[in-house]
Formats: structure tokens, sequence, C-alpha cells
């Protein structure tokens, strides 16, 4: 639940015409080789490179210059992706509590291809998200060295979040996606369950894409499991989002409102996380659906959130300029 302090401080910062929100890929290297990867896709880094291409950086030069970042873009949710993020675990046990101290959301996206740290497991105002790729058969093949049975021996005594993005081959046979509900529902190292849908370039036409109408049943399928299973903690106005998302970068709260940097910390990723350019009309990215979500919410004054938004964003503009 984001508490009501968090939400005037987040319209603080974009009335000073700062986001609210930093994701940083800490790290390219990663032990994975996920298909359909977006972090090593060739439109992901603008230019001729791609994130193999870049510099990052490890101990205490890492530590530093997140800190300097953190400092310089007072954000108040921070994302560490990847890559991998465990890959610089000794340098997260250090960065992760001086972020917390300054009073920053600290978010961890991994494969759990090793164990987090165990003093994790005990902080406030972070979260451990697992990313986990459909059922054992097929995650194990996709993910490994992260398989199920390697996860689930690493996140013992922690609380973490599974996040599963659905890609077209997890819906060959239609039980599956309650399957995979019902198997971390069950495991009482998982607090919550999160789904995204596999989002392409525009364009391309990938294995990984679900067609509309897979699409359009996932979204029900989703309605009506999130009614049975409490871990399913995704909102009826975030599934019906997927439905209709914004229509552009430009349309989309998580995009205008979330700075992305890669791994040399210089480099900003663009026009969201996904880079190049994303097909808007096929996104089914969580983030961007649960901040939709919350700019179609009317006020009790009759105005939607977004339109508050908007304006508020104009108006630090204009006075930018002035």
């Amino acid at each position: 639940m984001i508490a009501t302090r968090d939400v005037w401080r987040a319209w603080g910062r974009i009335l000073q015409g700062r986001k609210p929100a930093l994701a940083i890929e800490i790290t390219k290297e990663c032990p994975l080789r996920c298909p359909g990867c977006y972090a090593y896709g060739a439109q992901h880094v603008e230019g001729e490179r791609s994130l193999r291409d870049l510099t990052d950086f490890n101990g205490e030069e890492l530590v530093s210059r997140a800190l300097e970042l953190a400092k310089q873009l007072r954000p108040l949710h921070i994302s560490l992706v990847g890559g991998d993020p465990l890959v610089r675990y000794r340098e997260l046990e250090r960065l992760i509590p001086q972020l917390l101290a300054q009073g920053i959301f600290v978010q961890v996206v991994t494969s759990a291809f090793r164990p987090p740290p165990a003093a994790w497991a005990g902080l406030e105002r972070f979260e451990l998200v697992v990313s986990i790729d459909g059922l054992q058969p097929e995650h194990d093949a996709r993910r490994k060295p992260a398989t199920y049975e390697r996860v689930r021996t690493n996140i013992r005594g922690q609380h973490v979040v599974v996040h599963c993005t659905i890609t077209r081959p997890m819906l060959a046979r239609r039980t599956d996606l309650e399957a995979f509900v019902v198997e971390w529902s069950q495991n009482p190292d998982v607090k919550k369950i999160w789904f995204s849908i596999f989002t392409p370039q525009r364009g391309a036409e990938l294995a990984e894409t679900p067609t509309p109408d897979e699409r359009a049943w996932v979204i029900d399928e989703l309605l009506r499991l999130r009614a049975i299973y409490p871990k399913l903690d995704m909102r009826r106005g975030l599934i019906e989002a997927l439905r209709h998302p914004p229509a552009s970068p430009r349309q989309c709260a998580f995009a205008q409102l979330t700075e992305i940097r890669t791994a040399d910390l210089r480099t900003a990723i663009t026009p969201c996380q996904f880079g190049g350019d994303p097909d808007c009309s096929r996104c089914g990215c969580l983030a961007s659906m649960g901040l939709e979500a919350i700019t179609r919410h009317r006020l009790p004054i009759g105005v939607r959130v977004g339109t508050l938004l908007e304006a508020s964003r104009s108006a630090a503009a204009l006075w930018a300029r002035r």
C-alpha cells in the first residue's frame, strides 16, 4: 500500500520538475541467457551499442557512483535491475542500507541465481522481486542456472515477490497460469505474485509475443484468479488497463515519471525501461499498468488523477523556462 505521505512527496518532486522514480541497470553482467530478454537487445541502448558494450562498475566505485546519482536525482523509489543485481551482491550489501537511510524505497529485481543476503529479509521499505518464467519445465530450460530448485533454496527465509512475464509458449496449456499461481502461493517465502505480459518492439514478431486473442484470455484469467488467490496482488484496475494500454510513452505515467540509467550510470534508457521503440499497443508492463490505473482514477472532485499529473508536469516545465 502506498502511504499518503509518499503520494504528497511524489507530487512535490513532479512540481519541481523531477522524476520521483529511478531504475538503475546496476550491472551488465548476468549468468542467464533468457530468450526474448530486452536488456541485451540491439535496440535497448541508443546508437550502435548494446548493454554488453558499456562500461560498468564494481566495488567501492559502484557504491559511490550510485549514491552520487541518487543524491543528484533525489528519487523516492529506486529499482535495481540488470543484468542481474546479485552479481554485485557485495556492493548492494553496502549500497542498500545507505539508500534506505535517505528515505528511499528500494526494490531489487533478480533471478535468484544465488542467495540474497540474509539481512534483506528484515529490511523495511525494501522489496525483493524474483523473476520466474512459467512452470518448472519451461522455466528451467529458459533460465538455467536459476532453476526452480535453486530459486526455492535461495529465497528460503526471505519475503519475496514472484514476478512472471507471460510469453506465448506459456499459454500452450491454458491450465498452466493457475498452476503457476498455486505453485508459488503455497511457498511460505513468497508474499506476493505479479504478472506482466511480454512486450515486443514495434514491428517485431517474436515467438514470445502472445496473440491478441491470447492476451484477452490472459486478462480475463487474471481477473478470475485474483478473486481466488490472495497472494495474486494485482488490483482489478491494473489488470483492466492491459486491455487499453497508454498509446505512447508520452501518455505513459511510468515512462514519464521514471528515470532509467544503464550500467555506466550515465546513459539514459528511453523512452521507458524497454528502450528502442516499444509497441505500446501490446505493452504488458506491470509498472506501467499500475500507474495507468492510478491516473484513470477520479478524485471526489470529479477530476482524473492523470489530468492533475499532466497539469503539474506542465506547470513545472513552464516554471523551468522562466
